[in-house]
């Protein structure tokens, strides 16, 4: 028998019971569009995850003075200082975009008609990049702001507002900090926000590290941020920080010196058996529809028993009987998973059609894995149907009534 007159055969067959051809495909259709979008979702939520955390800065080294058992004077000396920071810069020339460092004060503000802690930071004209800080008003600050120790500040997008109202009401007002005259030179906010576990809270001020610097009584740079240029030199570079750092200081005081290597794994451990295990239960699903098409097909194969018998009386094969019903449960199987392969498709479409907040990534490969698992099952849960109805004996098979 040729296959065109098996597809014939099967298509027919599967038409004379249309509903129950279309409830033994559901369970496919539910089981490959779950796959499809088990994936899209892991791999939406890997990606925004990860660009989140990239976001707090790329390729990023931090290092801080860790604490010791040691007088006041002493520990002093051991903070981090401007100088290292140069020193860092030095010892890794090009291979970092830049090397920075914040020094954190607070100072009273009068705020909505109250006087209220405002946390202020000092830093250089680097630190908005490393920190991928966005603008939203006026500038940032420069190079000569920080050399020439210029009395300019920047404000965090809420402190902004609450002061002068607006972003661009805030471009050239005066604040007083410390008993000087500070101007407003820009509002910023962060890329990826970081609710207040960084050194940036939701009303910060940012000015020169040059000027805060005599506003705190001992200089304590905490932290360093590097931000190296290639991902693969991160790790290396991590150590060469450390040493640098540590061979400035007394023997024995300890330093953290940290990068976002180990988090950006974690979270990629964490999304890939996330990932594993929703698979797992698609697969579940999968394997439920598969026993029901072979439970379907041995059913038909009892209800056509009779036809099996003139079949293989006119000449009909073993071969063409088993190809036959091993066709009919893979038309099923292959039907119902293309329809679960347009149903995972089309809604991370519409999703992605409706907004741009969110890119929704389809992946290729998990359309052809749902379309290959789909056979597979088509093929394994068959087999048996299909074997049953080839050795049937066709003289037993006329008498069936």
């Amino acid at each position: 028998m040729h296959i065109g007159e098996a597809l014939r055969f099967s298509l027919h067959a599967l038409s004379a019971n249309k509903v129950r051809t279309l409830l033994t495909g559901l369970g496919l259709v539910i089981g490959v569009a779950s796959v499809i979008l088990v994936v899209t979702i892991s791999l939406t939520s890997r990606d925004y995850i990860l660009d989140q955390i990239r976001g707090i800065g790329s390729n990023m080294i931090y290092a801080h003075y860790q604490g010791g058992d040691l007088t006041e004077r002493q520990v002093a000396a051991d903070f981090v200082k401007l100088a290292d920071i140069e020193a860092v810069r030095r010892a890794l020339g090009d291979r970092i975009n830049a090397a920075t460092g914040i020094i954190t004060n607070y100072d009273r503000i009068l705020v909505a008609g109250r006087e209220e802690d405002i946390a202020v930071i000092g830093s250089d004209e680097h630190y908005p990049a490393v920190r991928n800080l966005v603008l939203l008003a006026g500038r940032f600050m420069d190079a000569n702001d920080v050399a020439l120790r210029q009395h300019v500040a920047m404000l965090t997008e809420q402190l902004a507002g609450r002061l002068y109202g607006s972003q661009t009401a805030a471009i050239g007002q005066v604040l007083k900090l410390h008993g000087l005259q500070f101007t407003v030179i820009g509002t910023f906010k962060e890329k990826t926000q970081s609710f207040g576990l960084s050194e940036l809270n939701e009303e910060t001020v940012f000015i020169p590290i040059t000027v805060i610097r005599y506003f705190t009584p001992h200089e304590r740079i905490d932290p360093m941020y590097v931000q190296v240029k290639n991902a693969e030199d991160v790790e290396p570079l991590t150590a060469v920080v450390r040493q640098v750092i540590e061979s400035r200081h007394r023997p024995g005081a300890r330093y953290r010196v940290e990068n976002l290597t180990a988090i950006l794994d974690a979270a990629r451990n964490i999304a890939a058996i996330l990932t594993l295990v929703l698979v797992l239960v698609s697969a579940i699903a999968l394997i439920i529809s598969g026993i029901g098409i072979m439970n379907i097909m041995l059913v038909t194969v009892t209800e056509r028993t009779r036809e099996i018998g003139v079949r293989m009386a006119v000449g009909a094969s073993r071969k063409d009987i088993l190809w036959q019903f091993l066709l009919e449960a893979v038309m099923i199987s292959v039907g119902g998973g293309m329809v679960g392969i347009l149903a995972g498709v089309a809604l991370p479409l519409s999703v992605s059609l409706a907004t741009d907040m969110f890119r929704i990534p389809i992946s290729a490969m998990s359309i052809l894995i749902a379309f290959a698992v789909s056979l597979a099952v088509g093929l394994i849960f068959g087999v048996l149907p299909a074997r049953r109805a080839a050795r049937l004996n066709p003289t037993e098979a006329l008498r069936y009534e």
